[in-house]
């Protein structure tokens, strides 16, 4: 059994257990009996690892506004005076 998610236009959102194959059926609201329509929501995330959700909450939080580098890491390339600027250019 799945909990599905449906919304009641008066009283609003709540959760149903059902089969997979009487998922897309119509519920009734347990507070006024109305017949309600299946909300369509994302999958069950909580499963997923620790890293994985907090890449995908940095992606959330980045959508509008990606975060700006303030310092730069790792070491610098190595320049060497005479030699090509670029490693695949061949020498004249």
């Amino acid at each position: 059994m799945i909990a599905y998610g449906f919304t009641c236009k008066q009283c609003g959102d709540f959760e149903v257990r059902r089969s997979m194959s009487e998922a897309s059926a119509l519920a009734r609201c347990p507070m006024c009996g109305t017949l309600a329509r299946r909300l369509f929501t994302a999958p069950l995330l909580r499963i997923i690892s620790s890293s994985g959700r907090v890449a995908l909450e940095r992606e959330e939080r980045s959508r509008h506004e990606p975060a700006r580098v303030s310092e730069v890491s790792g070491r610098p390339m190595p320049h060497v005076h005479g030699a090509p600027s670029r490693p695949w250019m061949v020498g004249h």
